[in-house]
Formats: structure tokens, C-alpha cells, sequence
């Protein structure tokens, strides 16, 4: 993956997403007829401003890049001349402060309804949720499950793509409760199966927890043919080449991919021997060492090389999800508020320590996600910048001083007590709100740099 596509997409994710939660700052003062002083786009040093509209708001790029800030006219951070008094965030009604603060996250919200409303409208592609293998001694084959099984239903949640069954699953398996499934047999014949989630470690949820339960998606037969060599990958560093037809490794014949992807798995760090049918003629014979990584605390090979997929055997394993514009509304809506609810519900757990703390991600992961959502295609890159906004906006709504949340538990307090919150609640709020997001900071950023190190 490119170095450069992922700092660009990165940087274009990041910045939309700042933009469209100050805007909603921004306009919400607006209507409030509250002056804006600053539109900032990152924190710290101001490198490039310019100053526009009737209030002369300056509109400024600051030096560091991970957040921004919409600085309004208020008194208790500077003299402000009698005529705009009346314009001063601190003169304004509870009520209206309420308004303009979380204007922010509601503008995160908004903005992932929009995207998810977009992909619903132009369909989203995926493989049908149909089992290749059940895991002997699982909870699936404990459950009846067997292979070629279509699931149809997950509790009342119609499904049509793996997409969909793996985050039905999810929402129930973070619960660890017992769900009926509905699936349909290759004779087409209707079935339910009770699947007991509550055997799920936190080990599990971290990883592929729907191998943890047995569960082995179809894999359509794919020939032994490379149809493209990742830079940097061991295939490239030995000499593989896409549309190389690979015959025999270390000796034993190769007819699928699968087989392939077996031998290279688990042999990582050792040098294997591939022979290669390359241009319908020549046979040629290459050393290729697989890399060795950490998938799901496990240590397996991988050589960067993927198969070369044929689009018309793929067919009949693939569906695409396409709505009406009013029913990709209500998906979109739907979507938005079940992320919004899961993530809290996550967070929860991650306090109580019924989910690892490794599903913290910094900006290193996120960055990461990035550029893979963008190669993968714009309706994934899409789907990345729903996520990260509805998170952005769940992240701020948390009643921690500092972030928008905080404010908001203040002016709640307010409300109930009829008077605003002391200055010395609030510069002890602050001093613990600082607490909280280093440590969450700090976390996050080990759990980057733990990835980059075990893969």
C-alpha cells in the first residue's frame, strides 16, 4: 500500500470530518447571532488565515492538525466592546449555549446519515452469507450449523451479506446471550438454530470471533494464479510475478488458491520452493520466504500476492445491496443510530473490562484504515469516513470536561440548579478531563505502535 495514498487519504477523511463538526459550531452561533471570532482547523500556531463575511471571522490553519475550533466573542477571555455585548457567547441563554455546543457532534451525525444514505442509494457490494465449514466442537456445529448453510435472519435482523451477518453477530456477541438464527439449505428448506454466544472470550471479540465460533465462510474455488504482487511483499522481493499459474510448492501440487494460501500460513519465515507456469510455456523455479506476522495472537506466513479472480465464477457468490432513496433514509438512520449505540455500549464494557482495551485505535490505525478503505474503492472509503464521524461524534458527546460533552453535563447542572456551575468545578473539570483523555491518548497511541510491531 502506498505511503502517500494513505497520508492523502488520511489527511482528506480527517479534514472533512473537523470542518463538518466545527461548521456545525459555526452555524449554530450563527443563528444564535453569536460572533465568531476564529474558524480554526487544527490547534497551536496559526499558518495561513484570512478573514471573510460581516464579522470579519478568521478563517485559519494552525499548525497541528489533529482537531480544530470555532472561538467565539465571550467575555471571560478578553474585553469586548459594549455594543457587542449582546452578541457574547457568555451572555447567551443556557438554552441556546446548550445549541450551539452540540452542534458539533449532531454534525458528525448528520454527516455519516448522508454518507450511508449515498451507499444505500448506489448499493453496496458484498458475498452472500453462506457457510463453506463448520468448526468441529464449536458453538456453530454444537448449534446444528452445516456447510452450504445460507443465514437468512440473525434474531429479527434480515441479512444479506456476510457484511450484514458479521455485525448482527457482533451486536449479540458482545452481550455473550443466545440468538436464533434462520438459514435456508441448498434444497432451499427453512431451519432455525439456537447459537450460545456466551463461550466468547475477550480474546475473542479482539480477533475473528466468528471463527471462534466455528464459523468458516464459503470460499469460491479459485484456481492457483497470481493476479497481483504487493510492493514490498515476498513474492515481489523473490520474484513472483502477477498471472504466474503456480504448480508445485516445496514439491506438493497446488490446485486452488486455498492450498496456497495453507502451505504459505504456515510456514512463516521459511524458504519455499515455488515452481511456476509463467507465459503458457516456461516453468521457473523461485525461492520465496514468507514474511512472518501475528494474526489473532497466532504466527502465520504471508508472501503479499492475491489470486487472480474470475468475475463470472464469482458471480453467483457475490449480491449488491441497492435501496430506494427514501428507504436508504431509514437504513442510513438506522445505521448511524445502531453504531452510535454499539460504540457506547463498547466503551462501557472497555471501562468495566468485559472488552479489551486493545480495540482502542489512535491516529497510526486510523491512518491505516484509511488508505485501505481508499484502495479498496470509494464506497469502502465512504463507509471508513461514516465510521470514524459517527465516532468523532459519540467521542464528544462523552461527559468529559474539555470536550463538548463536558459543557453540555455543565449546562445541564446548570438548568437543574438555576445558576451556572462555580469557576472552581470547572477548572477542577478540566484538570480531570486532561487526565482522562491522556490516558486514553496514551492507550490508544500503544495500542498503534503494539500493532505496527506484531503486525
Amino acid at each position: 500500500m502506498s505511503l502517500l495514498t494513505t497520508i492523502l487519504a488520511f489527511a482528506f477523511a480527517l479534514g472533512t470530518l473537523i470542518v463538518v463538526h466545527e461548521f456545525g459550531h459555526y452555524l449554530a452561533a450563527s443563528l444564535c447571532n453569536v460572533k465568531v471570532l476564529r474558524f480554526s482547523v487544527g490547534f497551536g500556531r496559526v499558518v495561513a488565515r484570512r478573514r471573510y463575511g460581516r464579522d470579519q471571522t478568521e478563517w485559519a490553519i494552525s499548525a497541528f492538525p489533529l482537531g480544530g475550533y470555532v472561538k467565539m466573542l465571550d467575555e471571560r477571555e478578553g474585553e469586548v466592546a459594549p455594543q457587542d455585548l449582546p452578541r457574547a457567547f457568555n451572555r447567551q441563554s443556557v438554552y441556546r449555549r446548550f445549541a450551539i455546543v452540540v452542534a458539533g457532534p449532531v454534525a458528525n451525525f448528520l454527516l455519516a446519515i448522508f454518507l450511508y444514505w449515498l451507499i444505500y442509494m448506489h448499493g453496496i457490494p458484498g458475498i452472500r452469507p453462506v457457510i463453506g465449514a463448520v468448526t468441529a466442537g464449536s458453538s456453530a456445529a454444537a448449534a446444528q450449523f452445516v456447510p452450504g448453510d445460507t443465514i437468512i435472519k440473525i434474531g429479527p435482523q434480515a441479512v444479506t451479506t456476510w457484511q450484514d451477518a458479521r455485525w448482527a453477530l457482533l451486536k449479540h456477541a458482545v452481550e455473550k446471550s443466545v440468538v436464533m438464527l434462520e438459514v435456508q439449505n441448498d434444497r432451499n428448506e427453512i431451519a432455525w438454530r439456537k447459537l450460545d454466544l456466551s463461550q466468547l472470550s475477550t480474546a475473542d471479540l479482539d480477533g475473528d470471533f466468528l471463527r471462534a465460533l466455528g464459523f468458516i465462510r464459503l470460499q469460491p474455488p479459485l484456481p492457483p494464479v497470481i493476479g497481483r504482487v504487493l510492493p514490498g511483499g515476498a513474492a515481489e522481493r523473490g520474484g513472483l510475478q502477477g498471472n504466474d499459474e503456480i504448480v508445485t510448492i516445496n514439491g506438493e501440487s497446488m490446485t486452488r488458491w486455498d492450498r496456497v494460501v495453507a502451505t504459505v500460513s504456515s510456514n512463516p519465515g521459511r524458504e519455499l520452493v515455488f515452481v511456476v507456469q509463467r507465459d503458457a510455456a516456461v516453468m521457473v523455479r523461485i525461492a520465496v520466504t514468507p514474511d512472518a506476522v501475528l494474526e489473532n495472537g497466532e504466527r502465520i506466513g504471508r508472501i503479499g500476492a492475491a489470486p487472480r479472480i474470475d468475475r463470472d465464477a464469482m458471480r453467483k457468490y457475490e449480491v449488491e445491496v441497492r435501496y430506494t432513496p427514501l428507504a436508504s433514509l431509514g437504513k442510513a438512520l438506522e445505521r448511524t443510530w445502531d453504531t452510535s449505540a454499539f460504540s457506547l455500549k463498547m466503551l462501557g464494557k472497555m471501562l468495566v473490562g468485559e472488552v479489551s482495551l486493545k480495540n482502542l485505535s489512535g491516529p497510526i490505525t486510523i491512518a491505516d484504515y484509511a488508505g485501505q478503505s481508499a484502495q479498496a474503492g470509494w464506497i469502502s472509503y465512504l463507509v471508513f469516513m461514516a465510521l470514524i464521524s459517527i465516532s468523532l461524534g459519540v467521542l464528544n458527546l462523552l461527559p468529559v470536561p474539555l470536550l463538548d460533552g463536558g459543557h453540555l453535563m455543565y449546562y445541564m447542572l446548570e438548568i437543574f440548579k438555576g445558576s451556572p456551575v462555580s469557576d472552581k468545578a470547572i477548572e477542577v473539570g478540566q484538570h480531570v478531563g486532561m487526565a482522562v483523555l491522556f490516558t486514553l491518548m496514551a492507550f490508544a497511541l500503544y495500542n498503534d505502535i503494539n500493532r505496527l510491531i506484531h503486525g
